[in-house]
């Protein structure tokens, strides 16, 4: 990745703050870090935790608003009244979070900023777990807006997803060792009380925290189960 100016999608979650720090391990030139505002109910966590990731990385961060988005969503997470909570995790629950066209738009929006800003490639967190229920993180898929690219921008835009053939304990194990601090991480669904007790707080019933939670206990580092939940 040596020769790579790269923006990146940063939710502040577990897939893209290790996806950051491995890139920037491997030579990568992280230009730039967005993070998106569509009205999901942590978008503030998600702010502040990609935030603080940009200021430990030294990644320039930005924020994008997509208010449009949040409103023709009918996904749960975008509906503010209830706790997000599933008990258990495959076709419906991704159903039930699924926005429509997420990942597509988002990484048009980055491939724009690369085009106009001369950097030539694109990093998400898209990993082998959710790629089985979530056609969005799925090779094929990064295959295929890598070669829309080819088209729609002048420089190319690479899309690299460097978690891709990992699963989720795996994630965890590749973050030990490039000594990624865990606590930066916002991997909740729900909005949360921020940074609290050294971590941001988890609500550890959502889709995306019953993952985090399955991945620790997989892992080579059990222990870490008491950082978030």
């Amino acid at each position: 990745m040596n020769n790579y100016k790269a923006v990146i999608l940063l939710s502040g979650g577990l897939d893209s703050l290790v996806s950051l720090a491995y890139a920037k391990d491997k030579g990568c030139n992280i230009k730039l870090a967005l993070t998106f505002d569509y009205g999901q109910r942590a978008a503030d966590d998600e702010i502040s935790a990609a935030k603080e990731i940009c200021r430990v990385y030294g990644v320039e961060h930005k924020v994008i608003k997509l208010p449009f988005l949040g409103e023709i969503s009918s996904s749960a997470l975008n509906k503010k009244e209830d706790n997000l909570e599933f008990a258990t995790l495959g076709e419906n629950s991704m159903k039930a979070v699924w926005v429509p066209n997420r990942n597509g738009l988002f990484l048009n929006i980055a491939a724009a900023y690369c085009d106009a800003r001369g950097y030539n490639c694109v990093i998400f967190g898209a990993n082998k777990e959710e790629a089985e229920t979530f056609s969005d993180n799925s090779a094929e898929f990064t295959r295929k807006i890598e070669e829309c690219f080819g088209y729609s921008t002048l420089k190319g835009v690479k899309v690299i997803a460097p978690l891709a053939e990992l699963v989720k304990e795996e994630i965890i194990n590749l973050a030990a060792d490039l000594n990624v601090d865990l606590r930066l991480l916002k991997s909740c669904y729900n909005s949360g009380d921020g940074f609290k007790n050294g971590a941001f707080s988890h609500c550890g019933v959502c889709e995306s925290c019953k993952r985090l939670k399955n991945a620790i206990l997989k892992s080579r580092h059990k222990d870490l189960i008491k950082l978030f939940f």
